[in-house]
């Protein structure tokens, strides 16, 4: 009997691709390309092997799931949110910590936000696996980056046309109050919010098929935070059902020792590091 499995796909939005020149259209309002926001070198490219991989091995795929980050423009891992201490903009790609925040280095632009962003700041840094990162404005819900990369998308379309099953879309990091890298559980979880708490019902419908292969981006960020989340809380502890497509994904520029960290690290646990040539021809032969 043929495996089951399910491809996991890690945010393959517009705003993170590298994606060149015919891939953006035209802005109605300014008549200039669109531009992705946060563009992982090299995800352009991996997203066209995993549309092939879905193409080539469409009819061993049993289940796929994308998840989408979406955000509001106002969010406290953008820059809208964030002033300098002496009401200067704050630049993307900043790192801010609790006693940064303390000293007056940085504050919110609304003073009544700073309670609730400091408790934020101290609760993220004691559990030990990010610093806050004010990222460019990325995935505004309702945006083209917020789209995903045309050749996946017409990809899965395919495999839903040829299938009759339908790609379930999974939205993270709605919440403005914490960053939501992966797609099982925000940084800090919001007790009034459940799309912010760990989710079972997706750890345990990833944990029915007998392979779980995943793409995406980042893996510097997104990808791994997922990854390690289902590693940790798979009710099987089966680590070696889950295969990393290794060229299908990409670090964020200046993460690329967190990403070789990530790979290092799934490795040792059990996790199957492949390529997507090789997960296709394992898929085409494997019993």
């Amino acid at each position: 009997m043929n495996p089951s499995v399910h491809l996991l796909i890690i945010d393959p939005q517009n705003d993170f691709c590298d994606l060149p020149a015919p891939y953006r259209p035209l802005d109605p309002g300014t008549g200039a390309p669109l531009s992705p926001a946060l563009p992982v070198p090299g995800a352009h490219a991996d997203m066209q092997r995993l549309a092939s991989l879905i193409d080539s091995a469409s009819t061993r795929i049993n289940e796929i799931t994308v998840t989408l980050d979406s955000h509001h423009r106002q969010d406290i891992a953008h820059p809208t949110f964030w002033s300098l201490g002496d009401g200067g903009a704050v630049s993307p790609f900043t790192p801010i910590t609790a006693t940064e925040l303390r000293a007056g280095k940085f504050r919110p632009r609304r003073s009544q936000d700073l309670p609730r962003t400091l408790a934020y700041l101290d609760e993220l840094e004691a559990r030990a696996r990010y610093t806050l990162m004010v990222w460019p404005v990325h995935c505004e819900i309702g945006s083209w980056g917020h789209n995903v990369h045309a050749e996946v998308r017409a990809a899965y379309n395919r495999w839903e046309d040829q299938s009759g099953a339908s790609v379930s879309k999974l939205s993270k990091g709605s919440n403005p109050w914490t960053e939501h890298y992966s797609a099982v559980m925000a940084e800090v979880p919001d007790p009034s919010d459940p799309d912010t708490q760990l989710n079972m019902a997706l750890i345990e419908q990833l944990d029915r098929a007998d392979l779980i292969i995943v793409a995406g981006e980042a893996s510097s960020h997104c990808v791994r935070a997922t990854v390690e989340h289902l590693v940790a809380n798979l009710p099987s502890g089966k680590a070696d059902k889950l295969a990393l497509l290794t060229d299908c994904m990409s670090p964020v520029s200046g993460f690329e020792a967190q990403h070789r960290e990530f790979f290092a690290s799934m490795s040792s646990q059990g996790v199957r590091l492949m390529t997507s040539r090789d997960m296709a021809g394992y898929l085409r032969t494997c019993p």
